[in-house]
């Protein structure tokens, strides 16, 4: 239904069916007093009315309740199968109880007496604010129930990753203590980045936030991990989560081998974004003065996270570089993933079946 600010109508579009031509005017008269003026259709028989019914949508329906070629109550049951919101007003001469009685029944909303017809302005009125918040309603429920099944779906793509996380989190870990700091950390970077997502009620999170509230966990290194400011970069839930998991896996790693596990090594963390029609996102872990580092000869749990954060779930790619000076990460992806790439392709992509078994 057409609205403005004042919440009604703009030209209230009407169906009057009504045989008569002098009836017809007169209710037109009593019509022009709502503002603003109504768009008045008028259907003298049933087969006007059909077509009328067929052409296009009514905000009212007012009709007489005896008919040349058919009767009210048809003209009502015809109304609810085509136009099942709009409202239904008989206006006619004569009107007894059980036909109203029957009517309201039936679904109509109101009935005029043609002898009174001064109480058509506000009958309509009042049908048209009644519609309009039925109609609220149920965009209501509409966005509710859409609400609902997003958050089950966010639910259960959670509950696969944290499932994925907890089952090769223990393939890879050889005590129990190293099982449970590495899962509470990578749980940890899980929350961080929901309660930011939150914050700005699941619709875009800065890079910078993200980074900083992942580094934030590491309280007794943070002062070591220089996050250089870059441009103003939004991302969507998925890339933020994925983003902050990978983040937590380059601090832990740096903690537990790299250049956070001496008093002298340092972190800087640098982003850049490119510019043109497909925008893409540069990030660089750059880790030096700590131990000389080597590469693997295979590829831990953490390193295969980082590469399947990245490349399924923002359709980029990370580089891990083990130079003299200390390991560096460098992840490209797209800034705009687009919409139609499949969830459910991406968490069995990361499923626990389909990640080698390695050590961080």
């Amino acid at each position: 239904m057409p609205k403005t600010n004042q919440r009604r109508p703009v030209s209230p579009r009407i169906l009057l069916l009504e045989d008569s031509s002098l009836d017809a005017e007169l209710i037109r008269e009593h019509l022009e007093q709502l503002q603003p003026q109504p768009d008045i259709r008028r259907a003298v028989n049933k087969a006007d009315y059909v077509t009328a019914l067929s052409d296009g949508e009514f905000d009212v329906i007012l009709a007489d309740f005896s008919l040349p070629d058919f009767d009210g109550m048809t003209a009502l049951d015809m109304a609810r199968e085509k136009l099942p919101q709009t409202p239904f007003i008989f206006v006619s001469g004569v009107l007894g109880e059980e036909a109203a009685i029957e009517s309201f029944r039936r679904g109509a909303t109101d009935y005029i007496l043609k002898q009174r017809l001064i109480r058509l302005p506000a009958a309509v009125e009042r049908a048209l604010a009644e519609a309009f918040e039925k109609a609220e309603r149920r965009r209501s429920d509409q966005h509710r129930e859409l609400l609902v099944r997003e958050l089950s779906h966010r639910v259960k793509n959670t509950m696969a990753m944290v499932m994925s996380i907890v089952r090769r989190t223990a393939k890879n870990s050889a005590t129990v203590d190293e099982y449970v700091e590495n899962l509470m950390g990578r749980l940890r970077a899980m929350a961080d980045a929901h309660a930011l997502l939150f914050e700005t009620n699941w619709r875009e999170a800065r890079l910078e936030d993200v980074i900083q509230r992942t580094v934030a966990a590491y309280v007794r290194r943070v002062e070591r991990i220089e996050i250089k400011p870059g441009p103003r970069i939004d991302l969507d839930p998925k890339a933020a989560l994925a983003i902050s998991m990978v983040i937590n896996e380059l601090a832990t790693n740096a903690i537990k081998y790299g250049s956070l596990s001496c008093d002298d090594g340092k972190v800087c963390v640098s982003w850049s974004k490119s510019t043109g029609e497909n925008e893409t996102v540069r990030l660089i872990w750059r880790e030096a003065g700590g131990p000389p580092v080597h590469e693997p000869e295979t590829t831990g749990f953490g390193t295969t996270l980082i590469q399947r954060m990245i490349g399924y779930e923002l359709l980029g790619e990370a580089k891990l570089a083990y130079g003299r000076d200390g390991l560096t990460c460098e992840i490209v992806f797209p800034l705009h993933v687009a919409d139609d790439a499949d969830d459910q392709n991406h968490s069995a992509n990361f499923a626990p079946d389909r990640l080698e078994n390695v050590r961080h």
